[in-house]
């Protein structure tokens, strides 16, 4: 009898490697069958150059009604009228496979937007204005392609979000201070045109913070392009706040094979590991214990109403791999991809930290130009 549990618990452990070794070595694979375009590519016309000027261009921006970036979660109120705008780029939510690139009338792709920038943009909306365009976003297939398609997918993507951003500036005021956020697809874009549109140009000395999240940013090959630093203290403005959620034990050799199909910004492969802030302490340390989280935010679902989690989680970063790590995050949803990769709530997990972090830069930003 002692023999046979000994030989069926070889067994259930032998079933159970198996299963673990599939799933790793597996899930890539099983997900580029799924989700790459099975459709040759077709490059799509530029947009109009007033193609932003439409409100429907746009999942969030003043005077748009409803404004999913203005949500405030319930005991939740304005605290301040902050002076800075807001550009904020989404990840992709775009999951189809008859195109290369999202359709701008995609409705559950359009759903999804308006959900995650209700849930990431809503922490700046203390400042006088939040815009989040809508763009035809490369399809999340394309990033598990690894094939030419995936990088003129992504141009176009691109082209359409340098027509938001300059609508954008052409609707601010002028000498207004200016805050750029995006995560994943949405960080990756951003930095581009932070490069090609921001850097070394007067609109540098703008600019109180960024926030970029989900995407390997490298010291050595993204920072000095951008001419930016990464921050390094709760009060500093003019840098760049970066980090990639994971919980323990975390995996992410999936998550940086698909940035390593994309160049730096310097043209050179991306070095692991990427530059870590940590958003409970802007920067100041590597750790942080949960008490220094303020609140998480979890959205409404079918059994219960959005609300804010107090003292949910501390964060570190890893300087092994440059990831940030959660322990025993709390249940915000279900999109926790494999490896432990809660990127997805980058922002909602740290939502009320990040409020007070761009209110502390955004004072040294403004006491620095008075004296000026």
């Amino acid at each position: 009898m002692t023999s046979m549990l000994v030989r069926f618990a070889l067994l259930m452990a032998g079933l159970t490697g198996l299963a673990i070794f599939g799933l790793n070595w597996g899930w890539p694979r099983i997900e580029a069958w799924r989700l790459v375009p099975r459709v040759p590519f077709h490059q799509q016309p530029a947009l109009p150059r007033n193609a932003y000027a439409a409100p429907a261009m746009w999942v969030a921006r003043p005077g748009l009604t409803p404004d999913p970036a203005q949500f405030l979660p319930p005991g939740v109120r304005h605290d301040r009228k902050g002076a800075a705008y807001v550009f904020f780029l989404h990840a992709t939510t775009y999951e189809g496979r008859r195109s290369w690139n999202a359709p701008l009338d995609h409705a559950s792709s359009r759903r999804r937007a308006d959900a995650v920038v209700r849930s990431t943009a809503s922490a700046f909306n203390d400042e006088a204005g939040v815009y989040a365009p809508r763009y035809r976003q490369a399809a999340l297939g394309t990033f598990l392609a690894n094939r030419p398609e995936q990088l003129r997918a992504l141009a176009l993507a691109q082209s359409d979000a340098r027509l938001a951003l300059t609508a954008f500036l052409n609707s601010v005021p002028p000498d207004a201070p200016i805050v750029f956020a995006g995560r994943g697809q949405g960080a990756l874009i951003l930095m581009r045109l932070i490069r090609d549109m921001v850097t070394g140009t007067p609109l540098s000395a703008r600019v109180i913070a960024i926030y970029l999240t989900d995407w390997p940013v490298s010291a050595r090959h993204d920072l000095p392009v951008l001419g930016v630093p990464a921050c390094t203290h709760a009060d500093q403005a003019g840098c760049i706040m970066t980090w990639t959620t994971f919980a323990s034990p975390a995996d992410p050799r999936e998550a940086f094979a698909m940035a390593a199909n994309y160049p730096a910004l310097d043209g050179s492969r991306r070095n692991n590991p990427p530059v870590c802030t940590n958003p409970l302490n802007g920067g100041a340390a590597p750790d942080a214990p949960a008490s220094a989280n303020l609140g998480s935010l979890v959205m409404a679902d079918e059994r219960h109403g959005a609300a804010l989690v107090r003292k949910s989680v501390g964060a570190r970063c890893d300087p092994r791999n440059g990831l940030l790590i959660v322990s025993k995050p709390p249940h915000l949803g279900d999109d926790v991809m494999p490896g432990n990769n809660f990127s997805f709530y980058d922002f909602p997990l740290f939502w009320l930290n990040l409020r007070g972090d761009l209110a502390r830069r955004e004072a040294t930003w403004t006491r620095a130009h008075r004296q000026a």
